[in-house]
């Protein structure tokens, strides 16, 4: 044979490896469960004949574990479960990310596993520090990107962030690799999947090379984790995607040409995989595998079933309790708590006072026998009466006003928080995100409680997922859907006695909120200057109440919280 037609076979040698993307539901601070989903998962890929297994970012401490990453023993249970995890990898190239303490510094990192042992460490180089994202708080820059060889082929490994930026990592790494990894815990907001989606798709068409991509699924506290892990060639063909705000681990055959060089290269550190991770496996028919497209409002519905069933199950309740108004907003959250947890652990309980409606209490009654789940009712009047004979004296120069209608609100959280201490249920709380942007709430009233689970959801969404909700059959009553919304805490009360009409109120605290934007650049038409003002004044004002609220899961792209942290006392309101 020739020299020259000894470089033609070459350039032709082509390589099929079997990739298991594990799209996993971690714990933080969960090593034992952690490890033990690794160890689960790895014997299903070697079954199936993987060659390479990738578990998401920090899959051995659960994502993200803050200021856990400050204790020592911490650092040092982790480093105890990596090694513990390496036997499981025998037969396998596997990526794990973990926590890695090195002398002062701490990296995150990714753990290239090989036939059982720990040969090499990627560390993340671009450490994200906006939004719900403080990694500069606790994480030193990887310096140097790392790549490995497998049958042949060169495999580039990163970490999240450093595939977002096109000049990143990534970048450097793709003209000395023949397949691009990365590991990532990327949260969810709306529109998010989409948008990472188009990204990686975009990166895989710049780099030239085809990209594997697994994400991290579940809830965490105010995060919810969407999955949506996928695997792309270097043209921007999607040939496997994992389902969304679901645990499952997905398989991809990808066929790569054999030609980067496997010469060391300036600024990438290079390993070699074990021999005996070579050898050519007789290919094998892969599990079926269904991915299931899902509509805005089922994503959105979706991220807040999941987000409250980690929140209540990771934190050891098993049975949860609301208040039920005849109101959209606790409908829509009690139906959420029965998909979540299923309806013998949702109990509502309707409050009545003098000024509720004899609709408000059917209404309750209908969504609960749809949703087919328990209820107590407490009419508060004698309560409310109690307080009255309490406070005659002192407020008997006084107008019944706002004072009275909060003590109404702070009966019924009272009610409610007995009812938790006494059968250890959590209680959810129904506030939307534009009552909770206006200060429309109640402290220690509609505001007590251990979960808010639509806190992120804007009233006028509230609406659609309520009427998506019922495209089948009715869930949520009609009359719901199309009566008047009112706390109903004095006679005739409306919302809009207080707040603009909805639809006009949500695209200003849009603007304002998610897209910080100026009053001068805010203009909804039927809303005058001086209204617009004042909304944006009243969101200021309430940050104190925020402050006080339960954690609720985040599903627009800024929420209340770590994704806006403005002061509560500033000279500076409502601009």
């Amino acid at each position: 044979m020739t020299r020259s037609t000894k470089k033609a076979t070459e350039s032709k040698r082509s390589v099929s490896l079997c990739l298991a993307l594990v799209q996993a539901n971690g714990l933080v601070g969960g090593f034992k469960a952690n490890a033990e989903k690794v160890k689960t998962a790895c014997t299903q890929a070697r079954k199936m004949g993987a060659d390479v297994v990738l578990f998401p970012e920090l899959m051995v401490t659960g994502y993200p574990p803050e200021d856990l990453l400050l204790k020592k023993s911490f650092l040092e249970d982790c480093k105890k479960t990596l090694k513990k995890i390496a036997p499981a990898t025998r037969g396998l190239t596997a990526v794990i990310g973990f926590a890695e303490q090195q002398g002062e510094h701490l990296y995150n990192s990714a753990a290239l596993m090989c036939d059982g042992k720990h040969v090499a460490t990627a560390r993340k180089m671009l450490l994200p520090n906006y939004g719900v994202f403080d990694e500069k708080r606790y994480f030193t820059e990887g310096e140097e990107p790392l790549r490995f060889s497998l049958k042949g082929v060169q495999i580039g490994l990163t970490i999240c962030e450093d595939i977002w930026e096109e000049s990143g990592p990534g970048k450097s790494l793709s003209k000395h690799i023949d397949l691009l990894l990365n590991i990532s815990s990327s949260p969810y907001h709306k529109g998010k999947a989409q948008a990472r989606r188009q990204m990686i798709i975009k990166r895989a068409k710049t780099y030239k090379c085809p990209i594997a991509y697994v994400n991290l699924v579940g809830g965490q506290d105010e995060l919810v984790f969407d999955g949506n892990s996928l695997v792309v060639t270097a043209d921007g063909e999607v040939i496997a995607q994992a389902n969304s705000f679901e645990e499952e681990i997905i398989y991809s055959y990808i066929t790569l040409p054999v030609k980067n060089s496997k010469a060391e290269v300036v600024g990438i550190r290079s390993v070699k995989t074990p021999a005996s991770l070579s050898k050519i496996k007789k290919l094998q028919a892969l599990p079926a595998h269904s991915y299931m497209e899902k509509s805005e409002e089922e994503e959105v519905y979706s991220a807040l079933v999941l987000g409250t069933r980690d929140y209540i199950r990771k934190n050891g309740f098993s049975k949860v309790i609301l208040g039920l108004s005849g109101g959209i907003d606790s409908s829509l959250t009690a139906a959420i708590a029965v998909d979540a947890l299923g309806a013998a652990n949702v109990v509502g309980v309707l409050m009545p006072s003098p000024h509720s409606s004899s609709g408000s209490v059917n209404d309750s009654l209908a969504l609960a026998k749809n949703l087919r789940i328990k209820t107590f009712t407490f009419p508060i009047v004698s309560a409310m009466k109690a307080y009255e004979y309490i406070l005659k004296e002192t407020f008997s120069d006084t107008e019944p006003g706002l004072a009275e209608e909060n003590l109404q609100a702070r009966i019924r959280g009272n009610l409610l928080m007995a009812l938790s201490n006494k059968f250890g249920w959590m209680v959810l709380t129904t506030g939307n995100k534009s009552e909770f942007s206006m200060g429309y709430c109640t402290l220690y009233g509609d505001m007590a409680g251990g979960f808010a689970v639509i806190k992120d959801v804007p009233k006028v969404l509230v609406y659609q997922l309520s009427r998506w909700l019922n495209r089948d059959k009715i869930i949520i009553p009609q009359n719901v859907l199309t009566k008047e919304p009112s706390a109903e805490l004095r006679p005739d009360q409306k919302d809009t006695d207080s707040l603009p009409p909805y639809d006009l109120l949500d695209p200003v605290l849009l603007r304002y909120i998610e897209e910080d934007a100026s009053l001068e650049e805010i203009k909804v038409k039927g809303l005058s200057k001086a209204e617009i003002q004042r909304i944006a004044r009243l969101v200021d004002l309430n940050e104190y109440k925020r402050r006080q609220g339960p954690p609720g899961i985040k599903i627009t792209p800024k929420a209340f919280g770590k994704d806006r942290r403005l002061p509560i006392t500033t000279g500076r309101r409502g601009s």
